[in-house]
């Protein structure tokens, strides 16, 4: 099996996206947001870490995780997470053979994408493309629309003002 290679900087930034294995259709993240918020809580009070930006969307989520200082094990985090949620949800999703024989759940993909976050303006950058990734995808129209996002602690910080990004409604018109 390929053993992966991932960056090491303790007490560093992160943006992440992490998919449920089967994305077509699937609400799960936002039905259950309950229990995704309840794994995120859990785990953080045993493995601390700021959450600086989030969207969670029908069937995957992005987010910039920031560890502690001389910390940089995302993948222990991310791995209670996806587990702690998976214990949560009521079983029935369609496994594969492999995993089967794992005894594995089929809630998530078994990989995550990661980014070291370079700067301020790298920030800046994922934390837009974050907050945006509902209108991307078609979830809704503006981005103050969708309410599974760190959008609108954003917007109460003063980061953004309440009508940022427009939406596809200012897209479609020029405005």
């Amino acid at each position: 099996m390929t053993e992966y290679r991932r960056a090491r900087a303790p007490g560093a930034s992160w943006f992440f996206t992490v998919n449920l294995a089967q994305r077509r259709g699937n609400r799960l993240l936002v039905e259950r947001i309950d229990l995704l918020r309840t794994a995120f809580e859990t785990v953080r009070a045993r493995h601390p870490f700021r959450m600086d930006a989030v969207a969670i969307l029908p069937e995957h989520l992005h987010c910039i995780l920031t560890l502690p200082p001389g910390d940089a094990d995302f993948a222990t985090r991310w791995s209670l997470i996806k587990s702690g949620f998976s214990r949560s949800v009521d079983k029935g999703e369609r496994i594969s053979s492999s995993r089967a024989k794992r005894g594995e759940r089929g809630i998530w993909q078994r990989r995550f994408w990661e980014h070291l976050i370079r700067d301020e303006e790298d920030f800046k950058r994922h934390a837009d493309y974050i907050h945006w990734n509902p209108v991307k995808h078609g979830w809704v129209r503006r981005v103050a629309d969708w309410p599974h996002s760190s959008f609108h602690d954003y917007v109460r910080r003063g980061i953004y003002p309440v009508d940022w990004g427009g939406g596809l409604a200012d897209l479609e018109t020029g405005e």
